[in-house]
């Protein structure tokens, strides 16, 4: 069906229930390959000039693993924990393919929010930045101008179709779902289909979108499945949409859990009336080019505590938790952006709260230890930072503390040292 003009009054096909499981074994192709550093893979140089320029210094496990059969065309499914690089990872795949001299939407990304669209947006412009890559992300509740005069494909008397400005469009699956159905949006040129956060956008009730889009693109469209978890439904979706083997690279559980590149360290105060003293000292000998950092906190009410604590002493400070809604969350964001040099929150950053916060912060401190180790990657990790150099965690830990500190050491194979008199010099 993908290819030909949809029929959407009839959905019944989508919920049709896989009730015999195809052999994984004849349905995934299993991939051992493993290129430990960029040089390896056999990128085209000016990508490999945005790898570095961007601050990547060696691959992370799932980059060494999966860039290089997605670069090659073939059908991929990654299982990886958010902040372990897998949007560099498909963003490189896909830059590697792209013809430049060729003005139409040759990619299609589909992720779960505009945050991630827009961080996707980002990420694909820097890595492509000297291959001249036009990238265009399609978020917003309506068709914009700006969508229509990037990717409406317009057609002369002849029948042919006129050059767009962009080689990739980002988006949300409703918003791109209408370009495609209002025939913005000319799917005949994309050869590459990717599905971020695929367990999420099921998760949001997005599966019928997700069907509906493909059915627009061509036969032999290749497609990348990116999802922190494969539950049944995830798999049997993309039985659907790969008809030719697929490479399926699971990470090992100690290798999707990865702390590289971030400089930790703790800070002994040993009571807890001593940290915002132990605080104001640090911000005291921070340089100045230190502009954004944002401080963990456990609880709601420690983060209107700390945040008025922090005001009367004349830091600029911006603040969320985890109850707020969605727009709040949305000014403060912007307000941190472009003012305020502190954010203190007791949120975990995630998918859909200020995804692009981290690209710009160099300290993250946690002012309580979190309440369990899986949280410990969250708040210092989350970002497309891995393997980028110039990220310091900084830990506060009590007697009280010590017991979680050993149980994140050994969570993550990470050894956190106490914080070093010229720890600056890492910033």
């Amino acid at each position: 069906m993908a290819g030909s003009a949809p029929q959407f009054d009839d959905l019944s096909w989508l919920n049709e229930v896989v009730e015999e499981e195809e052999d994984d074994d004849e349905f995934f192709t299993s991939y051992d390959e493993v290129h430990e550093s960029f040089d390896a893979m056999g990128l085209q140089d000016n990508l490999l000039k945005g790898i570095y320029a961007y601050g990547f210094e060696k691959p992370c496990p799932i980059q060494q693993r999966g860039i290089v059969p997605f670069s090659k065309g073939l059908d991929v499914i990654h299982q990886a924990v958010p902040s372990t690089g897998k949007i560099a990872t498909f963003c490189s795949g896909i830059l590697q393919q792209l013809d430049y001299t060729f003005f139409q939407c040759q990619a299609l990304v589909l992720a779960p929010t505009r945050e991630l669209s827009q961080q996707i947006d980002k990420v694909m412009l820097a890595l492509g930045d000297h291959l001249g890559v036009k990238v265009h992300a399609c978020v917003g509740p309506v068709i914009s101008r700006d969508d229509q005069g990037m990717v409406k494909a317009n057609v002369d008397d002849q029948g042919i179709v006129k050059p767009t400005n962009v080689h990739v469009v980002v988006g949300t699956p409703g918003h791109v779902f209408n370009l495609l159905r209002r025939r913005y949006l000319h799917y005949d040129c994309i050869t590459m289909f990717v599905l971020d956060e695929a367990d999420e956008m099921l998760s949001l009730g997005l599966r019928d979108q997700i069907y509906a889009i493909f059915q627009f693109l061509p036969p032999k469209t290749q497609v990348g499945v990116f999802s922190e978890k494969l539950p049944p439904e995830a798999l049997n979706m993309t039985r659907k949409f790969m008809s030719k083997p697929v490479m399926r690279i699971l990470l090992k559980p100690d290798e999707l859990i990865t702390l590289e590149g971030i400089n930790q360290f703790y800070v002994n105060v040993v009571k807890e009336e001593w940290k915002l003293e132990t605080l104001c000292d640090l911000y005291e000998i921070l340089p100045i080019t230190i502009t954004k950092s944002v401080i963990f906190v456990n609880t709601r009410r420690k983060v209107k505590w700390l945040t008025d604590k922090m005001r009367n002493l004349d830091h600029t400070i911006s603040a969320i938790n985890n109850d707020m809604d969605r727009n709040t969350i949305d000014i403060t964001m912007r307000e941190f952006m472009s003012s305020s040099g502190i954010l203190i929150t007791n949120d975990l950053l995630d998918r859909g709260t200020g995804i692009d916060v981290l690209q710009q912060v160099s300290l993250v401190i946690n002012y309580d230890l979190p309440v369990q180790p899986e949280d410990y990657l969250h708040r210092i990790g989350r970002s497309e930072k891995f393997g980028r150099k110039g990220t310091v965690a900084i830990n506060f830990v009590t007697v009280d503390d010590e017991i979680m500190l050993s149980d994140i050491q050994k969570f993550y194979n990470v050894d956190v040292e106490e914080l070093p008199a010229n720890f600056v010099d890492l910033l």
